[in-house]
């Protein structure tokens, strides 16, 4: 006679076929000695309803011809699964979890909800290691099922991926040091902000929706990410802006009272914010990215003409003021 299978749940339950031959005429089938419900399929074999059991047990089928020989069932207690680590990750899954309890001795699956491990190794009767497929948002119970039943869920919480809206200012120099504010939504626990490949200086998250980062050292356009347990954000648009050049001005004198027309030609001068003769603001109009026109402010003295724009102050060139003639 054979028993399949020859393994259950200490809760009974499990459908087990019994074959072998003159059982047509059963009366009893016991799992050591507890009662088990079973129906007759044919002489060869019988279908039984493992009851309620614990350790090893023998089972056998009595008929008017007398008791069967006995084989061996073995009650196993379901698996406990304590603690998962990491306890969270991204909806999209792929990550690896491990999972630390008992009873994990012939594991047949670990699901998360009603979803299955991508894959999973028994470790140990102590700990599985799985990979975690794709799910959520939200909260998943994960289970670990043997013979021996499955096991209370654990919670494991899928993340949504964080989503950046905007960063402000979106250009500053080269050289990098300019704080600028990252605003979209799942923001917290980021354990990474970017521009492009190079890691920010230092961030911090202020909120949900809100990092403030130091810009590292760059150069062109570069996209801006965010990094959380839940995955990585779209980028948002940063531009480096070159240190303006200034190469002449012309004239390179004017009268003290100020009004010249002066032209600055150099390089990187189209975002101009400021221009400078000493410490005094000009008006001017930027023409292109070559060069701009200014109108020198009163003043005296040779003074320092600058060009400020995002990527930081220019290089200086002279100019002086001249006192009108005297009669």
């Amino acid at each position: 006679m054979s028993v399949v299978p020859t393994a259950g749940p200490t809760s009974g339950g499990t459908t087990v076929t019994l074959a072998g031959s003159g059982l047509s005429a059963a009366t009893a089938v016991t799992f050591g000695s507890a009662p088990a419900a079973f129906t007759v399929v044919s002489d060869s074999y019988l279908v039984a309803t493992a009851p309620a059991g614990s350790g090893t047990v023998q089972v056998t089928v009595t008929t008017p011809g007398g008791t069967s020989n006995s084989l061996a069932y073995t009650y196993t207690a379901p698996p406990v699964v304590t603690t998962i680590v990491p306890p969270q990750g991204p909806a999209s899954g792929g990550n690896t979890v491990t999972l630390t309890g008992s009873g994990f001795t012939g594991v047949t699956a670990v699901r998360f909800g009603a979803v299955a491990a991508t894959s999973f190794t028994v470790v140990s009767a102590t700990q599985i290691t799985a990979t975690v497929p794709a799910g959520g948002p939200g909260p998943s119970g994960v289970t670990v099922t043997t013979a021996g039943g499955t096991s209370l869920p654990v919670p494991y919480y899928y993340l949504s991926n964080p989503q950046l809206t905007a960063v402000v200012p979106d250009e500053g120099p080269v050289l990098g040091g300019t704080t600028v504010t990252l605003t979209g939504s799942n923001l917290l626990g980021a354990t990474a902000v970017r521009f492009g490949a190079v890691a920010a200086t230092s961030f911090t998250v202020v909120s949900a929706t809100q990092i403030t980062a130091t810009v590292p050292a760059g150069s062109g356009t570069v996209l801006v990410t965010v990094t959380t347990p839940g995955g990585t954000s779209n980028g948002v648009a940063f531009t480096y802006v070159p240190v303006p050049q200034l190469v002449s001005v012309v004239p390179t004198a004017g009268p003290t009272s100020g009004g010249t027309t002066v032209t600055l030609a150099g390089s990187g001068l189209s975002a101009a914010t400021a221009v400078t003769f000493g410490s005094a603001p000009a008006a001017f109009t930027v023409v292109s990215d070559s060069y701009l026109v200014a109108t020198a402010p009163a003043g005296s003295g040779t003074v320092q003409v600058t060009v400020t724009t995002p990527g930081g102050t220019s290089n200086s060139l002279a100019y002086t003021y001249t006192a009108p003639p005297t009669i």
